[in-house]
């Protein structure tokens, strides 16, 4: 185990490959967080973990280096199973795993989730892939298809484990883990240790690595929040003067209602900012090329439901705007989570329409958050 007290300056000091060093080298991470310094070596020694940190800290890599480093070269079978609550995040995962694994060509990964024709996975997973990342639910479909097995899984990881189990997974992560018999490892990724979370790690882990890593020093998001008195129209005017006030390229809007992104998509696109939504009825291609975009620079206002927004991890968000007051309290924390990721600062402003004060009252109470309201908006400095 690592000393916690211990400074680590450099993955080096972990014992990892010169493969995986030189990657790191290559993609410009030189020192690990403390989720990673935390979770890295405890994994590496085949110990079950159960961490739990802030977003954005950096988990992704805590338990994706260890896999990487784990898997036998020549053993085309699936060795390590990651699941997610939902394809944004697995999509995401896939794609961090794979730029782990780009100077180990032997290593395949395969996305698994619903939304995309199942045969084009039925045919990534004739390939042989070491390491799957999948939704609970398309898990099963294969399973119960024969197109997958997971006698040969060693390595299981519940990322988000606490959103996952709390959009009503339970029942699949308990199937999914009971058909890995020779799993010698599982680890559970979260940002709270819910009643559901506890009960996996009883049912599931031998005396796990227990890992805390408080919102403080580098792991506290630096995350300016604003509470801006705004309704109907006057939040979409707002939303453009922050837009040049504060000179953020890329920010999410967050709504409770479907209709009421495309409402705010229509009026932002009016006003000639380049906006596009992401809800429960946008197909799922559809979805994808627009974060997508988004992620590329393309897009520079994604408009967002928080059931669609769920797992999303896309770098240098600048602003987030709570165009509606959440409706469920931790909802606060996710959604201003989407900025001031990876060490870097983010703006949160937050609308608040007539009536809506003892909601926002309960929220501060419940999340801790302060924020600093906005009384002139043409006079305010970002």
């Amino acid at each position: 185990m690592t000393d916690n007290n211990k400074k680590i300056t450099s993955f080096r000091e972990l014992g990892l490959s010169d493969l995986t060093l030189d990657v790191l080298n290559r993609m410009g991470i030189t020192v690990p967080t403390s989720v990673q310094q935390q979770a890295i070596p405890p994994m590496m020694r085949w110990y079950d973990v159960m961490a739990k940190a802030p977003t954005g800290t950096g988990k992704t890599l805590a338990f994706g280096i260890p896999i990487i480093e784990h898997i036998e070269k020549h053993r085309r079978a699936l060795q390590a199973l990651i699941l997610s609550p939902t394809r944004e995040l697995a999509l995401q995962i896939g794609q961090d795993l794979s730029g782990f694994a780009v100077n180990r060509p032997w290593i395949e990964v395969a996305v698994l989730y619903g939304g995309q024709p199942i045969r084009t996975q039925i045919e990534a997973l004739r390939r042989k892939p070491q390491i799957a990342v999948a939704t609970p639910g398309r898990l099963i479909d294969l399973l119960r298809r024969r197109s997958l097995r997971l006698d040969e899984v060693e390595i299981a990881i519940l990322d988000e484990a606490d959103r996952m189990l709390d959009m009503g997974f339970i029942k699949d992560v308990r199937f999914i883990l009971d058909k890995m018999p020779r799993v010698s490892q599982i680890a559970l990724f979260s940002a709270t240790f819910s009643r559901e979370v506890m009960d996996i790690s009883y049912l599931y882990q031998r005396e796990p690595v227990e890992i805390r890593v408080e919102e403080i020093g580098q792991d506290k998001p630096d995350i300016k929040e604003y509470l801006l008195p705004a309704n109907g129209a006057e939040r979409i005017t707002a939303i453009r003067k922050i837009l040049s006030l504060a000179d953020v390229k890329r920010g999410i809007v967050f709504v409770n209602m479907k209709q009421s992104a495309d409402m705010v998509v229509k009026k932002l696109r009016h006003l000639k900012i380049n906006a596009a939504a992401i809800h429960g009825d946008i197909r799922q291609q559809q979805r994808e090329r627009v974060l997508s975009n988004f992620r590329k620079g393309n897009l520079r206002i994604l408009v967002a439901t928080d059931v669609a927004s769920r797992g999303l991890d896309i770098e240098n968000v600048d602003i987030v705007f709570n165009y509606d007051l959440p409706l469920e309290n931790e909802n606060y924390i996710h959604r201003i989570g989407r900025t001031g990721r990876a060490g870097k600062s983010g703006i949160a402003v937050t609308f608040l329409s007539p009536g809506g004060e003892d909601r926002l009252d309960t929220i501060a109470q419940m999340t801790g958050a302060q924020l600093e309201e906005i009384t002139d908006l043409d006079t305010f400095t970002f």
